[in-house]
């Protein structure tokens, strides 16, 4: 038979063998007495040699000449099916999963293996693996002859020549016929030409599978035992290596070949103990723990979607502090524990960087105690509470409707809105009076918050609260109404303390991110005389004394402004606060919109916020903002005594004292605009308005479609009557100081016709 040039080329590549190590191999492990002895091929074998030889003539020379890859293309080529999301230092925070063909973890080297498992390998695929050149021909011969007179039919790969079938794409075990069997030959002594024996089971051991989805001794030691790689112990080894002939063999199956290899290897009595684990092992579980699992909803949205195989270290890089998002998760965790009794399950937590923008923590929900782990308490969005009060207030010192030491009436409200009559109430349930506008807002109070967005204006309010990039307010004022200053409106933890953080920088507002090197949008929302007023008054802990006392998780021992906020219900908690170096936000509440049982934000969230923000600062201090150029101290004189005061520039007092005015008479209740209904299965003289004016002074009267009722010393009542009506309150010279209408809808006597309000 006539060889092709490329044949003879195969063939005379083929002649230096005589470099292949005779010694014993540079392993972790003595091999000396396990019976790997080089051999050399007997006659026998080189007159089968010769005749598949000849017969190759006729075979598909170049494939299997090909210069197989070398060890390091094969060791790049092959990735994990993981991705690892780092932390900004590099440490690995967070393992996701993006490959679904295959489970495989990072390659694992020799010397990172178990020689348990390593000998049992050998033992079961290749006795002579240190000995033969990528083919052991004894075997080869063995299994022809015993082909031709028994079935089924035997192979007698060597790992090498099974490594050759992985690496050209075909499973290593599997019939082949005589044209494919030589091709693998062929390979496999190409690859003993160019790679070490350390190498070829190195690569062999990493690429094999062996259960289901589990490529890679890696993945299988973690899937199969919850192990790493070099902690298999030799009952391991021994089930592994069972498993390479037949990777979804039946359990029995596998313990019965690990039993032979145990009672060769180590002469074990008895296979009980083998059968027990084997089965333990295959068990239809295959779960492999994720080494790093501390920030889900950032690794989802960083290298949730990164295509297979696009980067071959599949490793990026974030802006978050494995420390510190390690410490936030813990201490939200402990704080939802201690807060179980009171149905508290959720929470959040959102660490940025002031001058950057860098997200340094980011816990979107409290892990294995969450009531739904997969939601992102840090985006969901939920009711704002107070949180928004901030805002609002520096507003109005930008307009200059209001300055820190303006005085607001904290009493009694009713407000008129097209759903009905608002009357808002402190959390105190308690009325103060007159207070200055940073007593308000330190202390939280909601009578003047809704006084001064008359003042402001709803629109005017949700146009800054936009600026503030605040997503979903999308709704007109109306939707909104007077609730809006005591926080109606859906926000996020994401959004709310990036607003913080423009306060704590000063007024001027920039994006935030996770991903190092981003660009960030930057523009100013706030002037930074109004943002240095609020920084001012969330600071001070004398003015929020009123609401919240002297100490508490909101006193730190170093500079900080903050803010809590609790919505209706006690739904949600807030607490928001800033350093002049760091933003911290929390959220507590349940993701199912649950009320809390007596939970607010100085029980819920504060703790976590104090917590936090002590551990930043624990070796590095925070000081007050500077004073800008815009700003006047000046001294007040308000209800709570004399006291230096901060002011923009021309809205400072001319005299030091602020008079406290004398009340303007007003009518309390009923509002203006209100509409009430009679209920047709109340008696009628049961059906009654009781008015209420402020001041309750007996020189005031009340007249109701101008007949008099009563003084205003009480709360007269008036029985009600289908029909528009009108309410005055008049003075001691008879002059009206002020006057509201009202209607009364449906009928007291059957036989009296309907109410009509268009007459």
């Amino acid at each position: 038979m006539k060889k092709t040039p490329s044949r003879m080329f195969c063939f005379s590549a083929r002649g230096n063998l005589s470099r292949r190590m005779g010694g014993a191999p540079a392993l972790p492990i003595d091999f000396s007495d396990g019976g790997y002895r080089r051999v050399a091929p007997a006659p026998t074998l080189r007159l089968l040699f010769l005749v598949m030889t000849l017969c190759a003539g006729v075979a598909a020379s170049d494939p299997a000449c090909a210069a197989p890859p070398s060890f390091a293309a094969v060791k790049e080529k092959r990735t994990s099916s993981e991705a690892y999301l780092l932390d900004r230092h590099g440490e690995v925070i967070h393992e996701i999963r993006i490959d679904p063909s295959g489970r495989r973890l990072d390659w694992k080297p020799l010397g990172e293996i178990s020689p348990a498992l390593i000998r049992a390998v050998i033992d079961s695929e290749d006795q002579r693996f240190f000995a033969h050149h990528g083919v052991d021909w004894r075997a080869l011969a063995g299994a022809a002859v015993k082909n031709l007179y028994s079935s089924p039919a035997r192979g007698a790969s060597t790992i090498t020549m099974q490594l050759a079938s992985i690496l050209n794409g075909r499973r290593a075990r599997g019939r082949r016929d005589w044209r494919e069997k030589w091709e693998q030959i062929e390979r496999a002594r190409e690859i003993e030409r160019s790679w070490t024996k350390e190498q070829i089971l190195e690569a062999y051991l990493n690429l094999i599978s062996y259960r289901g989805e589990l490529q890679g001794i890696g993945a299988a030691a973690q899937g199969l035992f919850d192990k790493e790689a070099h902690g298999l112990s030799a009952v391991d080894g021994w089930i592994l290596a069972a498993l390479i002939r037949s990777p979804n063999a039946a359990a029995e199956k596998v313990a019965a070949r690990a039993c032979v290899l145990g009672q060769r290897l180590a002469a074990i009595p008895d296979c009980a103990g083998i059968e027990a684990k084997t089965r333990a092992a295959l068990a239809p579980r295959l779960a492999i723990k994720p080494r790093a699992n501390l920030a889900p909803h950032v690794a989802e949205r960083l290298i949730g979607a990164l295509p297979s195989g696009s980067a071959p270290s599949r490793s990026v890089a974030s802006t978050l502090d494995g420390k510190l998002q390690r410490f936030a998760a813990d201490v939200l965790r402990e704080q939802i524990l201690a807060l179980k009794a009171q149905n508290v399950n959720d929470g959040a937590v959102l660490v940025l960087d002031n001058e950057t923008g860098d997200v340094l923590a980011y816990v979107g929900n409290s892990g294995e105690l969450a009531s739904a782990r997969f939601v992102d308490g840090v985006r969901a969005p939920r009711q704002a509470g107070s949180t928004l009060k901030p805002f609002l207030y520096g507003l109005a010192f930008e307009r200059r409707l209001l300055t820190p030491a303006s005085l607001l009436d904290d009493s009694a409200l009713d407000v008129a809105d097209p759903r009905g009559i608002y009357r808002p109430r402190d959390y105190d349930e308690r009325y103060h009076g007159l207070v200055s506008a940073r007593t308000a807002l330190a202390s939280s109070l909601n009578i003047p918050a809704v006084k001064t967005l008359e003042l402001v204006g709803i629109e005017t309010f949700l146009r800054r609260l936009r600026e503030l990039e605040f997503a979903g307010l999308n709704e007109d004022e109306d939707f909104y109404g007077p609730s809006l200053a005591l926080g109606s409106a859906d926000v996020t933890l994401w959004n709310l303390a990036n607003a913080y953080r423009t306060l704590a920088n000063g007024g001027r507002w920039s994006a935030i991110g996770y991903a190092p090197g981003e660009k960030r949008a930057s523009r100013r929302v706030f002037s930074e005389e109004s943002a240095f007023l609020i920084s001012s008054i969330l600071s001070d802990r004398e003015s929020r004394s009123l609401t919240f006392g002297f100490e508490g998780p909101l006193a730190t021992r170093f500079w900080t402004a903050v803010k809590t906020g609790t919505s209706k219900e006690m739904r949600d908690n807030w607490c928001i606060g800033y350093s002049s170096r760091y933003t911290v936000g929390v959220w507590v509440g349940n993701f199912s919109g649950a009320p809390m049982w007596n939970v607010s934000g100085m029980s819920g969230a504060a703790p976590i916020w104090f917590e936090v923000m002590t551990w930043l600062h624990r070796s590095e201090p925070s000081s007050a903002p500077r004073i800008p150029r815009g700003i006047a101290e000046k001294t007040a004189d308000d209800p709570r005594g004399p006291h230096a005061e901060w002011f923009l520039q021309g809205t400072e007092p001319v005299v030091q004292k602020i008079a406290v005015p004398e009340l303007h008479p007003k009518i309390i209740y009923p509002a203006d605009g209100t509409v009430m209904a009679l209920d047709p299965d109340i008696p009628g003289e049961r059906q009654k308005i009781f008015f209420e004016a402020k001041p309750r002074a007996r020189s005031l009267r009340w007249l109701v479609d101008g007949a008099v009722i009563g003084d205003a010393a009480g709360r007269p009542s008036w029985p009600l009557s289908a029909g528009m009506h009108s309410a005055a309150l008049v003075d001691a010279d008879n002059r009206m100081v002020d006057r509201v209408g009202f209607i009364v809808r449906g009928r007291r006597d059957p036989a009296e016709p309907p109410f009509d309000l268009v007459r």
